[in-house]
């Protein structure tokens, strides 16, 4: 596979914008595959040479930084770049045709392949279990994309029967030309207005997973979630239509399809909650779509175990039980986090603030029995200024949040920011570690 894209790139001048994780991969391929190819390199770090010393030694290899990077990107024939990297507007509309990604690439090779799965939440439980699924049926598969590595990291273990699960986000999907054989859209709420400006942008980001797909391709959706059908309905898209809210009949807990019952809502699962189900219900109908054994599948979905930092349980102490959801980044995912544990009585919250609506997530606390609420700065404070009958905790750090938890929590006690981390942690990662040391720290 790696030949069909060394052919793609090999007459271009190439420059790579972002030089981060996936900057470093897309540099690691081209110099395997082409190592006497000239490139360029653009990042806004200004100590980027002397944090990648091999860079000095390349002699093959142009470096631009500061605050001016994206100045000459017009000057190349193909823009690799980096997902989170803003080209500004004004430089966007004159490149946009020569931007490129390792998502486009793999893309414009090997689609028939792959199954994209995107949304605002539950895109990596989704593509971790389907990847799951698909490889203990013992049909050779790749989980890659914004879940896990670069994709070109994987690029030698790919075949031309490879299945290609990839976990893609809004960044990811902003600037592709091509779409998956299978395009799975979960969800779509309030997120990341703080990159794409509008709600509408975000929307259409992800919308890129069925925009160019042909008529054999697969969309796949649910229809009840409001904001996807009413951005399907502005456009006409060419992939043939799998709404799960019209393929599934819902009887009781039982769920049918052609007139069977293929699951049962209340099956024995460690990834528990209504959003949980919801995945598994995108998971069966890609297995059928596939030729998969269901039943091979159930027991795969019984045995699944929650990721890291999402709704993870990881131990009781002094008999309250502990759960990291550092990944809950919107109110939604927040409400649905405390719904499926039930007996939560300590909520900690907050962090950067983006402009999102948090009215929901308030209004639902002001009705929830979470008796605690420990709020961080930002959105934190913001939330909790609009929450009565509770006890309310303002604090500065996440050291402070879990001492606070140690004393008032009795049942459960949840860190689930409804926020993004960057505020005070690299990432949610980052914020879910601590929060797991703290506690469990005497």
């Amino acid at each position: 596979m790696y030949r069909k894209i060394v052919d793609r790139i090999k007459d271009k001048s190439i420059v790579l914008v972002g030089f981060g994780k996936e900057g470093k991969s897309s540099y690691n391929f081209i110099r395997k595959y082409l190592p006497d190819k000239d490139i360029t390199i653009v990042d806004k770090n200004e100590k980027l040479k002397e944090q990648n010393d091999f860079l000095n030694s390349d002699n093959h290899v142009r470096v631009i930084l500061g605050d001016s990077y994206l100045d000459t990107l017009d000057d190349y024939d193909l823009i690799i770049k980096s997902p989170g990297v803003k080209i500004p507007d004004e430089i966007f509309n004159v490149v946009r045709d020569k931007i490129s990604s390792q998502l486009e690439l793999i893309l414009e090779v090997d689609r028939e392949n792959i199954i994209g799965i995107t949304g605002t939440k539950g895109k990596s439980t989704t593509s971790s279990l389907l990847y799951e699924i698909i490889k203990e049926q013992g049909i050779d598969c790749l989980l890659l994309g914004n879940v896990g590595n670069p994709i070109l990291e994987y690029i030698e273990e790919i075949h031309e029967d490879t299945k290609l699960v990839i976990e893609c986000s809004s960044y990811q999907l902003e600037n592709v030309h091509y779409s998956p054989h299978i395009g799975i859209i979960v969800n779509l709420f309030q997120e990341h207005l703080n990159y794409h400006g509008t709600l509408e942008n975000y929307w259409l980001s992800k919308l890129n997973m069925f925009k160019y797909q042909s008529k054999s391709d697969y969309r796949v959706f649910n229809s009840e979630n409001d904001n996807i059908r009413n951005m399907l309905a502005r456009s006409e898209y060419h992939g043939i239509e799998v709404d799960l809210s019209k393929d599934f009949t819902i009887d009781g807990d039982d769920v049918i399809y052609d007139n069977k019952v293929i699951y049962n809502r209340n099956s024995k699962r460690n990834i528990i909650g209504e959003h949980n189900f919801k995945n598994i219900l995108f998971i069966l109908r890609v297995c059928i779509i596939l030729g998969l054994d269901l039943d091979k599948a159930k027991e795969t979905i019984k045995n699944f175990k929650a990721l890291e930092h999402r709704m993870e349980y990881f131990g009781t102490f002094n008999g309250v039980r502990y759960y990291d959801d550092a990944i809950a980044t919107i109110p939604e995912a927040t409400i649905n986090c405390i719904e499926a544990l039930n007996d939560v009585d300590t909520l900690i919250l907050g962090g950067l603030d983006r402009g999102i609506d948090y009215s929901p997530l308030i209004d639902y606390l002001n009705k929830a029995k979470v008796d605690n609420i420990i709020a961080m700065p930002e959105t934190g404070y913001k939330i909790v200024d609009k929450v009565a009958n509770k006890n309310i905790f303002k604090v500065e750090t996440l050291e402070e949040a879990v001492k606070i938890a140690k004393k008032v929590s009795k049942k459960i006690c949840l860190l689930s920011p409804a926020a993004p981390s960057y505020n005070a942690f690299k990432n949610f990662e980052e914020k879910g570690q601590r929060f797991k040391d703290l506690v469990k720290e005497d």
